[in-house]
């Protein structure tokens, strides 16, 4: 298990896919017993970062325990025998990134009928496909067409008031509503 420099956040051990499960049952053995959650990050095209947050009381300390998923052999030891917690966040990991743990996995939060693991970034989402994402570009606007992009016009969400009605800039009280 080596200790990955992380100078944001607690301190990471990285370890490799063989030895996860053995690393996290040594840190629950060192006092580590609070299983915080577990998750996976697509890192496309290499793979899938599995990440779990594990802590102590006594004395108070935390580590992100994280190992590197094939992407065409995505399968892992369950931790669940050393956490029984761990459940639910593989059956979640399992599902949004195709991550086999080992086990017949029951569907958390998909439709038995869906297909495809949503998280990963190679997955379409339907909706992009039917409409376009709101921050897309108008036509002509592309780097590609000028050597300039015009300037965009700033367009706010519905129900935003002005800055005169609302905040620390406001100069009029704000609109009491009618019910």
């Amino acid at each position: 298990m080596s200790l990955e420099d992380n100078s944001f956040g607690p301190p990471h051990r990285v370890v490799e896919p063989a030895e996860w499960h053995d690393a996290i049952r040594k840190l629950r053995d060192e006092g580590y017993t609070f299983f915080d959650w577990l998750s996976a990050v697509d890192e496309h095209p290499e793979g899938f970062r599995l990440v779990t947050h594990l802590a102590r009381i006594k004395p108070l300390d935390h580590v992100l325990v994280a190992t590197y998923v094939d992407r065409d052999a995505a399968q892992i030891d369950s931790i669940t025998d050393v956490f029984g917690g761990a459940a639910w966040h593989e059956r979640e990991t399992h599902e949004m990134f195709g991550i086999d743990f080992g086990s017949e996995l029951e569907p958390l939060l998909l439709p038995e009928e869906f297909e495809g693991h949503p998280l990963r970034k190679e997955f379409v989402l339907a909706a992009r496909v039917v409409k376009d994402w709101p921050g897309a570009k108008e036509p002509g606007e592309s780097d590609a067409d000028s050597t300039h992009s015009p300037s965009r016009r700033r367009v706010k969400p519905p129900g935003v008031p002005e800055p005169d009605r609302w905040g620390p800039e406001a100069t009029e009280p704000p609109e009491e509503s009618g019910e």
